[in-house]
């Protein structure tokens, strides 16, 4: 099964630049180090230090959970080089965003044997750790090959994406049976890992859980606020994904919201902000971008929030949040990071890519689910009008995560004699030149 997924490998290795090239007319990102994608390194990352520790983050979402790890890391390994890979555009910008020169940055090959062997020669990590659900299986054979343990870390795995790797089991089996350890998000992700072929897989909780505010984002929350109009109701729809912004503005339009209330749409894929723009020019909709950095006008009532890296400001100038990519069987997008800062949360009906955290923060009276755009709306009339019930809301929330945070400590606490194991003991092994 293995022999005949490389092979499709192959025969899809000479389109693939054309993708990329296709995919970077909207992300310039995907321009870069091309080479990279088949194993060839140069410049900075050639000649990392050892001991390597390799943490692979595929896009935005798994870079921000990664956070609090990569913090862990740099402070028990203070000498080590930390590798950390990517393949989406985004996810690598965030990383430069978030993590700076603490790290070396790279794209992960696509996974063929040549490109992966090639990758782990140039770095020769001591160990990797693969954040959520990336799962490759001629990485994976070849780091067990060349004697580096792989460990797959806050991992996730929904219904459907179980059902999917079933359809290919004696592969997966194969695979998830090569990982040196499995730490699992929930009892439910762990239980479907284990049904494919893992290996004891251990459930830590949600790290996104845990993921602190960046420095600068309180002071930009409230920059934001006054140029929204710090006496206007705002509302945020967070991570919008393709078709939902349709439904929003239809809905808006049959609904009244309260008076001066201004609706913030941050479109989740950078690539389609322009897309989103036109979207509000064909529906008649006055509007003002964050990226043209102008107070907002009072007759405005929509601001475009075309810019990267500032969600956690944008829920910080907001009093309702809402999570994209649930109104459609998209699967939802992070409820933590409104949740965290406090903010009433909302969601559609499909969150089936974060089901355990919507479930408890549900539970919790933490977050409020909706039905559809229409009734969506008539939640947010109601919650922007209502601050005592806001500040109920608000309260249940930074309850929730507080209770929530210890998933860092007990995956640390499970990883840490792991690590020592591969690089030596925290702060105590001494870095060489890699050959």
């Amino acid at each position: 099964m293995r022999a005949l997924y490389t092979l499709l490998w192959y025969v899809a290795l000479p389109f693939l630049p054309l993708r990329l090239l296709w995919r970077a007319r909207r992300e310039p990102g995907y321009r870069e180090r091309i080479g990279e994608r088949y194993g060839i390194y140069r410049g900075e990352a050639a000649a990392p230090r050892a001991p390597v520790i390799w943490v692979h983050a595929v896009s935005l979402g798994e870079t921000r959970a990664a956070v609090p790890l990569v913090d862990r890391i740099k402070r028990g390994y203070p000498d080590a080089t930390l590798l950390v890979t990517h393949m989406t555009a985004t996810g690598r910008a965030a990383g430069r965003a978030l993590f700076g020169d603490r790290v070396i940055q790279a794209w992960l090959p696509y996974d063929v044997p040549f490109a992966v062997r090639a990758f782990l020669r140039r770095f020769m990590p001591c160990v990797g750790l693969i954040m959520e659900t990336e799962l490759w299986p001629n990485l994976v054979a070849s780091a067990r090959s060349a004697g580096v343990p792989i460990y797959l870390v806050n991992a996730r795995l929904s219904e459907r994406s179980a059902a999917g790797y079933a359809r290919v089991a004696s592969l997966a089996r194969v695979m998830l049976g090569s990982f040196s350890g499995i730490a699992a998000q929930s009892a439910a992700d762990a239980a479907r890992l284990r049904a494919l072929g893992a290996v004891s897989p251990f459930v830590t909780g949600n790290i996104k859980f845990v993921a602190e505010p960046a420095a600068n984002v309180s002071a930009l929350g409230r920059e934001l606020r006054l140029r929204f109009g710090d006496s206007r109701p705002v509302w945020l729809a967070a991570s919008t994904r393709d078709g939902e912004e349709a439904l929003i503005f239809d809905a808006l339009a049959a609904a009244s919201l309260p008076p001066g209330a201004l609706t913030v749409i941050v479109p989740r894929h950078p690539q389609r902000f322009a897309e989103v723009a036109e979207l509000l020019r064909q529906h008649g909709i006055p509007f003002v971008t964050r990226s043209s950095n102008a107070q907002v006008p009072a007759d405005i009532a929509v601001v475009l929030g075309d810019s990267m890296g500032e969600l956690q400001a944008y829920c910080a100038a907001a009093d309702v949040v809402f999570v994209g990519g649930s109104l459609l069987p998209l699967g939802g997008q992070n409820l933590i990071e409104p949740i965290a800062a406090g903010r009433p949360t909302l969601f559609g009906p499909h969150m089936f890519n974060f089901a355990e955290a919507t479930e408890k923060a549900l539970a919790a009276g933490a977050a409020l689910q909706v039905a559809d755009a229409a009734a969506l709306v008539r939640e947010l009339t109601s919650l922007l009008a209502d601050p005592k019930r806001r500040s109920e809301l608000r309260e249940r929330a930074l309850a929730f995560h507080e209770a929530h945070r210890g998933s860092a400590d007990r995956l640390w606490k499970w990883l840490e004699p792991r690590l020592a194991l591969a690089a030596g003991p925290p702060t105590l092994r001494t870095p060489t030149r890699a050959p």
